[in-house]
């Protein structure tokens, strides 16, 4: 059985789709990309301030899920400029600690609203 699963500590769906699935022991994260939750607004600033945004959306979902940061199992994330990926590295790691999940980063040409970074991810208990 799938079940939505909503948060208010990170932004609403945009669209027509859960912000994230619990199935079983696996929790499915939609792509969080950096709104505010409160104001739907894109966080001003560039891409430290989105990713920044984006990552404490995603690891909202997972944590008020009760799933954990450990319990991720898989990371996708979408960034509108390559050369952006240190500094996404940077704030990554810091969010993430001593967990590394695995992971894959791919440039693409557009993102919803036109940001800079989105995330999705998967999770296992």
């Amino acid at each position: 059985m799938n079940i939505p699963f909503q948060t208010d500590r990170a932004p609403s769906a945009i669209g027509p789709y859960s912000q994230a699935i619990i199935s079983g022991n696996m929790l499915f994260v939609s792509g969080q990309i950096p709104l505010d939750p409160e104001s739907m607004k894109i966080v001003e600033g560039g891409i430290k301030e989105q990713a920044k945004r984006a990552i404490d959306s995603l690891l909202a979902v997972v944590e008020d899920a009760e799933f954990g940061k450990k319990s991720i199992a898989k990371v996708t994330i979408y960034i509108k400029n390559m050369d952006d990926f240190g500094t996404i590295n940077e704030i990554y790691s810091e969010a993430m600690g001593d967990h590394r999940p695995a992971r894959a980063v791919v440039e693409v040409a557009r993102l919803p609203k036109d940001v800079l970074i989105e995330l999705d991810c998967i999770c296992v208990r």
